[in-house]
């Protein structure tokens, strides 16, 4: 009987050891868990045109037609009026970025651009003036002529330009719209894919790719639109 009651003994004692040791480790683990789980985005030097540290808001519009291009532009303005008029904040206090990429590209070059590669453009764009019914030989929505006829409502890049929107123009697209209008004309897709990054429209900078902008700004704070 006295060893029986010994080799309980040592066993509730081995019992009690396993179970402080399991609530040891897991009070260790829930320690730990907030800082592993804890998570940052890294920096790149190459993004940082993104930051505006005295602004206080932050807007990014992700496009990819040219639909989605010319709400972007309405929406834009819409966005800073209402800052404006109804919150007080000036121009200085938004940053404001608009992405094209994909068939959304072409609308961040300028009118020299159209007016040579109008019709490989419309091509790769599916677009056609909604004036004339053909491709078009400007950047139309470097226009503010066409009113309702445009998804822009008559928002001009130059004017938001002047309201500090700042274009992002998807480097990918370019080399590939590049070799589409090389390819239309029996032309160089290196030297094609020059003019059209030394012809962007005002407060426009070209991106390594138009997805890596869109995921880069979310990551410094501004709000995602889709358009």
């Amino acid at each position: 009987m006295k060893e029986r009651r010994s080799f309980l003994t040592h066993l509730n004692v081995g019992f009690t050891s396993l179970a402080a040791l399991a609530v040891g480790s897991a009070v260790t683990a829930q320690a730990k868990s907030p800082a592993s789980a804890h998570w940052e985005p890294a920096r790149h030097e190459k993004d940082d045109w993104l930051d505006k540290p005295s602004v206080k808001h932050r807007l990014v519009f992700d496009t990819i037609n040219f639909t989605g291009f010319g709400e972007a532009l309405a929406f834009a303005a819409n966005y800073i009026r209402v800052n404006g008029s109804d919150y007080g904040l000036q121009i200085s206090d938004l940053a404001v970025v608009i992405v094209a990429r994909n068939r959304s590209t072409p609308f961040a070059y300028t009118d020299a651009i159209w007016a040579k590669y109008g019709s490989a453009i419309t091509s790769f764009a599916g677009f056609e003036d909604p004036k004339t019914k053909r491709p078009p030989t400007t950047n139309v929505y470097s226009s503010d002529d066409y009113g309702n006829l445009l998804p822009s409502r008559g928002m001009s890049l130059g004017f938001l330009a002047k309201q500090g929107v700042q274009f992002a123009v998807c480097s990918v697209a370019t080399r590939n719209l590049a070799g589409a209008i090389a390819t239309a004309i029996s032309g160089n897709a290196d030297t094609i894919n020059t003019e059209l990054t030394t012809n962007l429209v005002t407060n426009s900078r070209m991106v390594p790719a138009g997805i890596v902008a869109v995921s880069r700004a979310q990551e410094r704070g501004y709000t995602l639109v889709t358009v």
